[in-house]
């Protein structure tokens, strides 16, 4: 496992040794790094030592590699591969660990964040910084300084007492006092017959600070345990009122071991314990999971309907008021949260969106309309798509932010990053199981905390990972709890199952693994679907479609004035029968309910009675019963026998009893009427309100033109301009594809040429050592003579926007104040002006 035969001084040199496979494994772990792309490998080493790139490659870390990190940061620097087993697997040793830490170093040296060869292990100094216990942060292993540390401002007189006290012999300066007190503290033996001698209150004292923290308080006068340990030096002063327990002493006491249970090897993902039911019957959970899908499909429609001409207006601060979802969640029949997801469902898939206008509200979009005229699973897929790559996350809806502000459907800060990671985590982990198995919720969000314990909250410097508006329970285990619900909702999963079309949407190469080596790194495309191969849309649909059933073109009518429709409605049919009857309950069969009302909307909209009979009659697999036909028979003979027009308002009616009647009702007091002909009413109210005031008296007027022509009322459907969807916030910079790998690391090795070439030495180098200057002058002699001699050279260059660089190149021709050269370090023929160029030297052994 070394990087090497001799073991490299600095990570820039062990960076060097690696092939370029190895640097583009490094780069596609940490694409940070190539933004932009480093000039030549020291400077990509100094960029990975950066904290912020460390931050992020540690908390992208499973756990059993964040414990070697952890243990790494509290040996000595160097320390032999020895030390680090010892550190993880304890003086007993334990097989499971040493099967699994050479995956664990693989990976950290994977991604630079440790180098060296197996007999001088390092952690970046960042990343020892960020791991290593101080007296303001306690180490995530619950070790204290070292005696080295806890001792440097010790009196040499306190530590000549401590060797006295213990039993050693006392020394002339406190370099060798120190060596002696950390020799008898980590020698098993002698540490062990030291403990034999201390009271077992002392001992009691170790064993709360054994395992962290490892500070305590203590009074001017402590108890004699206390005091017995002081003495002896296995607790050391921290501050006037505080002691520590050193590192060697926790490390004897705990059996060598660096955490209280190393966990190597990831917790399994394991059945619910209702898994029985399904297990080995896929095709229950492909059923169940399709008749959740045709429910998704009608909520989502039924939402953007109730939308259609027009939803609710867009607060000022963006989003969706309480009211309006409160309201649409009484249209959806279901509560506020689960209407919240399917708004920001329609929105992700770009369904929905604001109008612009002035009065801005929410409509449905174009794309809704193409849509609607697609097979019902590729519709579904589209909505399963949207959802398992989105990044906002309606789970967050009711919460507030950091600043204490409410979140609201369709408003701003419900992006989460990591959701679409997660998602699609989670749905490879139920990937795993055998086909028809549910999981175990609590299994699955342990084994996603060990996966990302810094940012699954369970480490212990989680509170420095996650946001404190996200909650008490770490956001990631909350978005995988929520992806478990919505699953199932959106019919992903069927009965705690992942379903065919499920397995499907994930792609053609399926989960991204089982062992620790795929639950390491699905990275931060986990989201995406990389690679040639078919479309996951295409085969989710494809798989979904022959579950689904196919739509009906009947219903039955009953006596009781209903109609009942026992499946999908094919889309001509559900429209129509929409507008002539209202929904009464829905499931797997939808019950429509005639009245007055609807039959005189169907009226309103241009049907005559005679088209009302005959589709009724056409789409109905029973009789029309005699009630309905009574319904549509009288409704059509009173239709329109009131007319209202514009004056303010007018009711017109050539039986001037019936106006009688409405002039003697006191409910139309509120319409302020009056006479003004035997068969002419005016109103003041306008003739919209006039309408409606007559409608709800129980009459039946009908509207009219200037011309005295009913007016034909039809839904107006209000569509807003075109629509992009709203793109996913990455989780970080975008993995790059092969195409700019290979060309980052063929530019990192150019430069690196350009950087580390042997020159012959300049004959004035610069006094600070930096890069050489010549005069004009020389540069020109230097570059003609190589033009002429073919040969290569080195040159410093500043382009026009100031930025400095190091170049190899072969000089073809020099004219005009301007060399043309083959560029070593670009691998393609350039053009320099020769005032940028800052200096120039001949190359010492010609090998470019």
């Amino acid at each position: 496992m070394p990087e090497g035969s001799s073991s490299p001084r600095t990570l820039a040199e062990a960076l060097r040794t690696r092939d370029d496979e190895e640097l583009a494994a490094l780069l596609r772990a940490r694409p940070d790094l190539l933004n932009p792309v480093p000039n030549d490998v020291t400077q990509l080493a100094t960029r990975a030592g950066t904290r912020a790139s460390v931050v992020r490659a540690l908390e992208r870390l499973d756990r059993f590699a964040l414990q070697t990190a952890e243990a790494l940061a509290v040996a000595p620097d160097p320390a032999p591969y020895e030390t680090l087993l010892a550190l993880l697997s304890g003086d007993e040793g334990d097989p499971d660990v040493e099967a699994a830490l050479p995956r664990a170093l693989g990976v950290l040296r994977g991604q630079a964040l440790v180098w060296g060869g197996d007999d001088r292990l390092r952690l970046v100094r960042t990343a020892r910084e960020l791991l290593a216990p101080s007296p303001t942060r306690p180490s995530p292993t619950g070790l204290g300084p070292t005696v080295a540390e806890s001792t440097s401002g010790m009196s040499p007189g306190r530590l000549q007492d401590i060797l006295a006290a213990a039993g050693l012999p006392t020394t002339h300066d406190p370099v060798s006092a120190v060596a002696s007190l950390t020799s008898l503290f980590t020698d098993r033996r002698r540490m062990g017959a030291l403990l034999d001698t201390a009271p077992s209150e002392a001992l009691t004292v170790l064993d709360r600070l054994v395992w962290g923290p490892p500070y305590g308080e203590v009074t001017a006068n402590p108890a004699p345990p206390v005091q017995w340990l002081r003495d002896h030096g296995m607790l050391l002063p921290a501050s006037p009122r505080t002691v520590v327990l050193p590192r060697e002493v926790a490390l004897h006491l705990r059996g060598g071991r660096a955490h209280r249970v190393p966990e190597p090897v990831p917790p399994a993902v394991g059945p619910a314990a209702s898994a029985s039911l399904t297990q080995g019957r896929p095709q229950v959970v492909d059923s169940t999971a399709a008749g959740q899908a045709f429910t998704a499909l009608s909520t989502v429609e039924d939402l953007l309907q109730d939308w259609h001409e027009g939803g609710p207006a867009v607060m000022r601060s963006g989003g969706l008021s309480v009211r309006d979802l409160k309201r649409t969640a009484a249209a959806l029949d279901t509560g506020e949260q689960m209407a919240a997801f399917w708004i920001e469902l329609a929105y992700a898939a770009g369904l929905l969106a604001a109008d612009g206008e002035a009065d801005e509200r929410y409509a449905p979009t174009p794309a809704y309309d193409e849509w609607l005229t697609l097979p019902p699973a590729e519709r579904w897929a589209l909505l399963a798509s949207a959802w398992l790559t989105a990044t906002r996350t309606s789970g967050l809806i009711g919460g507030q932010d950091a600043k204490g502000r409410s979140l609201s459907a369709l408003g701003p800060d419900l992006d989460r990053s990591a959701a679409a990671e997660v998602r699609r985590r989670v749905l490879d982990l139920l990937a795993v199981l055998p086909a028809g198995t549910a999981p175990d919720p609590e299994t699955v969000l342990a084994r996603l905390r060990w996966e990302r314990p810094l940012r699954g909250g369970t480490g212990a410097d989680a509170n420095a990972a996650r946001s404190a508006a996200d909650g008490s329970v770490d956001l990631r285990s909350r978005v995988a709890a929520w992806t478990l619900t919505e699953a199932e909702t959106l019919g992903v999963t069927g009965r705690g199952a992942l379903s065919a079309h499920g397995r499907a949407l994930l792609g053609p190469s399926g989960p991204s693994g089982t062992g620790p080596d795929a639950a390491r790194t699905p990275g931060p495309d986990a989201s995406r679907t990389t690679g040639a191969g078919p479309d996951p849309v295409a085969l989710a649909a494809a798989a979904l479609a022959p579950l689904l059933l196919e739509p009906l073109d009947h219903v039955l009518l009953q006596a009781d004035l209903t109609a009942v429709a026992p499946g999908p409605l094919e889309r001509p049919l559900a429209e129509t029968l929409a507008v002539l009857a209202d929904v009464e309950s829905k499931g797997g069969a939808t019950v429509y309910r005639f009245t007055p009302g609807s039959v005189r909307r169907a009226l309103d909209a241009g049907r005559s009675a005679s088209d009302l009979h005959t589709f009724l009659a056409t789409h109905s697999r029973t009789p029309v019963p005699q009630p309905l036909s009574y319904l549509i028979d009288d409704v059509a003979r009173r239709h329109g026998h009131l007319r209202i027009g514009a004056a303010s308002a007018y009711v017109r009616c050539d039986d001037d009893a019936l106006l009688d009647e409405i002039l003697a009702d006191k409910r139309s007091q509120g319409l302020r009427l009056r006479r003004l002909a035997p068969t002419v009413l005016a109103a003041q109210a306008d003739p919209g309100a006039l309408l409606d005031g007559l409608r709800a008296m129980g009459y039946a007027p009908a509207a009219e033109s200037a011309e005295g022509d009913v007016l034909i009322t039809r839904a107006h459907a209000r569509r807003t301009p075109p629509r992009t969807p709203p793109a996913p916030v990455p989780d970080g910079p975008p993995v790059p594809d092969p195409t700019l790998l290979g060309a980052a690391v063929k530019a990192i090795r150019a430069g690196d040429l350009a950087a580390t070439v042997e020159r012959k030495p300049a004959p004035e180098p610069s006094p600070n050592g930096s890069l050489p200057r010549s005069s004009s002058a020389e540069t020109l002699a230097t570059v003609q003579a190589a033009a002429m001699t073919g040969s290569a050279i080195w040159i410093g260059y500043v382009n026009a926007e100031g930025s400095a660089s190091q170049r190899v190149i072969a000089p073809v021709r020099v004219e005009g104040g301007f060399v043309t050269a083959y560029d070593h370090t670009a691998d393609e023929v350039r053009t320099y002006p020769l005032h940028r160029i800052t200096g120039v030297a001949e190359l010492a052994d010609d090998s470019a």
